[in-house]
């Protein structure tokens, strides 16, 4: 599991306050964040979401399920920040 899965395109998600923005790289980052910092509102696409990502560091899925699967879940935990509000500079 030395291949941290770059995703195609970032995600950038809004996690612990207002203008705390995330951009999420690689399937691995995105598992790392499910399972550490992710708001407390999970649901369902958290726990798909966390699944898949950690199935697709073993090979069984594709980076662009992975990527996918985040979308859905910071859509489910309303922390995904569109394209069109990102912040030039404001990335951590």
């Amino acid at each position: 599991m030395t291949d941290s899965k770059p995703f195609e395109k970032p995600v950038v998600v809004e996690l612990g306050h207002v203008g705390k923005y995330r951009q999420i790289s690689s399937t691995r980052e995105a598992a790392e964040c499910l399972m550490t910092v992710w708001p407390l509102n999970r649901g369902q696409r958290h726990r798909d979401a966390l699944d898949t990502c950690l199935q697709a560091l073993e090979g069984y899925r594709s980076t662009a399920d992975a990527r996918r699967a985040l979308i859905e879940a910071a859509e489910e935990s309303e922390v995904l920040v569109p394209e069109d509000r990102l912040p030039d500079g404001k990335l951590h």
